[in-house]
């Protein structure tokens, strides 16, 4: 994961986060249960995760361009 890669990700990891948690709440007052508030932030968590740990491509759109060891050792 390049660094723009990184930014992108924990941009969207604090977004859905917080829809999730908004999501989760507002659900959970209006049906006054606090047992689905709290499967839907689960939920929310979840797929966060799964959307934002792996490595997947689309956060690789910017790599690094490394030198040669060649010339790094002069």
């Amino acid at each position: 994961m390049d660094w723009q890669g990184q930014k992108h990700s924990e941009f969207l990891m604090q977004i859905l986060l917080v829809v999730f948690a908004v999501v989760a709440f507002a659900v959970g007052y209006a049906i006054e249960s606090f047992q689905m508030m709290i499967l839907i932030y689960a939920s929310g968590v979840l797929l966060t995760a799964l959307i934002t740990v792996p490595n997947w491509p689309f956060f690789n759109r910017h790599p690094l361009k490394w030198l040669d060891p060649s010339e790094a050792d002069r």
